[in-house]
């Protein structure tokens, strides 16, 4: 299933997905869905990192000192 979308996009780049798709004999649309995918993963990656950058500074995550880390019971290898 595919849900249309109204997306506003800088003119040149615009022009560069209308080249592309008349070069290819593909979509623009295609071609956006592709660059939207190949993106997503990066995206939640980084926004995620940052988050837990936030919830460190806010206090919100449970924080360990070395000294707490190196008494911890060591896994089973």
């Amino acid at each position: 299933m595919t849900i249309p979308i109204t997306l506003r996009l800088p003119d040149d780049l615009a022009k560069r997905y209308d080249r592309l798709a008349k070069e290819t004999g593909r979509t623009t649309s295609y071609y956006m869905t592709a660059a939207l995918s190949d993106s997503i993963d990066q995206l939640e990656y980084e926004y995620g990192i940052l988050k837990q950058v936030e919830d460190f500074r806010a206090g919100r995550l449970e924080t360990y000192s070395l000294d707490e880390v190196r008494e911890m019971p060591k896994p089973d290898a």
